[in-house]
């Protein structure tokens, strides 16, 4: 039910996200993102439709970030999201990392898995520097930076020890 994402699934993934980029609950990424970080996803396959994704992002030696978390609509509430995070998790800890971030409105969810409500970004100022270097839209959204405040107006910011 749930695998590691392929080439073949950055199209399936965009659709499924497309819904919520329009209300702008996750960030817009072209196709090409998509292609680019697959190694990063993983999915829920039903019936040879891609029905849920999330992705792992790596930003430090010790912290990661879920992202792109995403549910086919008519399917919410049946675990997949659950599923997902889980295995996310899983892969995390086999990565080496210590802690999870994501940025969300969906609190009572994440609060649910044992992600807490966090102020600033949960980074010392010299791994800030660093990260502050990517051209990654998502980590600008996990540095608060100026750039990225129209995607992340009225997102929580959560963090969860592993």
């Amino acid at each position: 039910m749930i695998r590691s994402a392929r080439a073949s699934d950055a199209r399936a993934i965009a659709e499924l996200v497309r819904p919520y980029v329009r209300r702008r609950i996750l960030v817009p990424k072209e196709l090409i993102d998509y292609f680019e970080d697959i190694q990063e996803f993983v999915i829920v396959e039903i019936d040879g439709e891609v029905v849920g994704c999330g992705a792992l992002h790596v930003f430090w030696e010790d912290i990661g970030e879920i992202r792109t978390l995403a549910v086919k609509e008519q399917l919410i509430g049946r675990g997949i999201g659950k599923a997902i995070v889980v295995e996310l998790e899983r892969r995390a800890r086999e990565l080496g990392l210590l802690r999870l971030f994501c940025l969300t409105f969906e609190i009572d969810f994440f609060e649910s898995l044992g992600y807490m409500q966090i102020d600033g970004t949960p980074v010392g100022i010299d791994v800030y520097q660093q990260i502050l270097r990517s051209h990654d839209d998502g980590t600008a959204e996990f540095l608060d930076l100026a750039r990225a405040k129209p995607n992340t107006l009225g997102n929580y910011r959560l963090l969860k020890a592993l």
